[in-house]
């Protein structure tokens, strides 16, 4: 009878729902953990396996600078809007959703038959990013109403992210060595299905009205498109060819078009009011010169290591190996430094870190012994993971608390920008004549990223609040 009972509730849409985790359960946290970390790993993990995508799939330097840059484009493009989606549809469903399509897309990438069809996929990949990472934060809001336990929870989160960014070359070495590149996204499956599981013992989410600005979204997706298409094949088709002038014609059309839609929309992705507060505008700026600097020497030293010094994909990762235990053991002492010195000059002294690693960088050549290499990537490490923390905490503390997702989601998704436009002007700088790795082209690369990062540093120095 019961079996039957049971049965009928299902057909009629009346089964009940899941049970809730008992009270301290690490349920939700753990798919959260999950999501967070996944989609935090398929971005470093990728850029070691670059070499031998191109290899297999004979693709350019365009082509594996698209498939870093579809990925973190649609990551930082639909990021302004993934929040409202999480609570229309409930941070449970919403978190579901993305997973559910992100795994789909990785299986997608791992049976991809050429360039094109991989670049397809990680645009889905992605999107589905963009939806994970806030209905993941979401939905660790919903399991702890506690302060305390949630800013356990949350600074958990955080780590969690933070040691995947290091640990991705490595896991990306390690699986292209011994399975081949395919298995970087393959890994991604099962990972999937565990979250899937374990949301299936969480609570449903509420939902909650949360209007959607989808002019402001496309003309976002245009605007950031149609630049990264001029960067990236500039280089390639010729600055002054039609369809690098047609792309940076959409890109300034799409732009104007965002800035209007925002103007006139009850409630826009991104409140023009906002950007008009300086501290807001500097902390914006600030977070995409880091993400920049970051992404730009992550995806510049992977093929360095691989394509001028001729390491496997497991050698080159493991050059990453102590940068991951720098950024984690710095995100932890970044708090603790804000309160004793204040986040301004945290703020400020990270990115000045940052700076000096672009240019300590330079020298490095295909003699430079890899002891000296690994030292002189320490102060990468250091920078951002001394500047990011406080520099969050500043921009919270800069707006009403109502404006608190959006001024962080706004954050997050300019430093995704940051890191996808560094990619596709240093991946045009490196390619050099012809197809090869360029020395010439890397140094100018770190070279804009630090005296970028040296201009970020002053205006934080001068116009950021004193603490």
């Amino acid at each position: 009878m019961a079996v039957t009972l049971a049965s009928a509730r299902v057909r009629t849409g009346t089964a009940p729902p899941p049970p809730a985790p008992r009270a301290g359960s690490p349920v939700p946290l753990v798919a959260a953990l999950l999501g967070f970390t996944v989609i935090t790993i398929d971005v470093t993990a990728v850029n070691i396996a670059l070499p031998d995508i191109r290899a297999d799939l004979h693709g350019g330097m365009a082509g594996l600078q698209w498939i870093v840059d579809a990925y973190t484009l649609m990551f930082a493009a639909l990021m302004l809007s993934a929040g409202a989606l999480a609570d229309r549809a409930g941070a449970r469903r919403a978190y579901a959703w993305g997973v559910g399509l992100f795994t789909a897309a990785s299986l997608a990438c791992a049976l991809a038959p050429g360039i094109g069809a991989l670049i397809a996929a990680r645009v889905a990949q992605g999107g589905a990013a963009a939806v994970v990472m806030p209905a993941s934060l979401a939905l660790i809001r919903q399991a702890y109403d506690d302060p305390r336990r949630r800013a356990r929870a949350i600074a958990l989160w955080t780590v969690g992210g933070s040691a995947a960014v290091a640990v991705g070359p490595v896991l990306g070495g390690l699986l292209t060595e011994g399975a081949g590149w395919r298995a970087v996204f393959l890994l991604n499956l099962p990972v999937g299905a565990v979250i899937l599981a374990l949301l299936a013992r969480t609570a449903r989410s509420p939902r909650r009205p949360a209007p959607l600005d989808l002019v402001g979204q496309v003309s976002a997706v245009l605007a950031l498109g149609g630049l990264a298409f001029a960067v990236i094949e500039g280089g390639h088709l010729g600055w002054t060819s039609a369809p690098i002038l047609a792309a940076a014609a959409v890109a300034v059309g799409s732009g104007a078009l965002f800035h209007a839609a925002e103007k006139r929309h009850r409630a826009p992705m991104v409140p023009l009011a906002l950007l008009r507060r300086r501290p807001v505008a500097v902390a914006l700026a600030v977070g995409f010169a880091v993400n920049a600097g970051f992404y730009g020497v992550t995806f510049l030293l992977g093929l360095y290591y691989q394509q001028l010094r001729g390491m496997s994909g497991v050698g080159a990762g493991l050059m990453f190996v102590p940068l991951a235990a720098i950024i984690t053991g710095t995100n932890l002492l970044s708090p603790r430094l804000a309160e004793r010195v204040g986040r301004r000059r945290v703020v400020v002294l990270g990115q000045a870190v940052l700076a000096l690693a672009m240019f300590v960088l330079l020298p490095l050549d295909a003699d430079t012994p890899l002891w000296l290499a690994l030292v002189l990537l320490v102060p990468t490490g250091v920078g951002g993971a001394v500047a990011v923390p406080a520099l969050t905490a500043q921009l919270i503390d800069s707006v009403p608390g109502e404006r608190a997702g959006t001024a962080s989601g706004l954050l997050n998704s300019l430093r995704q920008t940051g890191g996808a436009l560094s990619v596709a002007l240093f991946g045009a700088l490196l390619a050099g004549a012809g197809e090869t790795f360029s020395l010439p082209g890397m140094r100018v690369g770190l070279l804009v990223a630090g005296l970028t990062l040296c201009a970020t540093t002053a205006l934080a120095a001068w116009l950021l609040p004193r603490d």
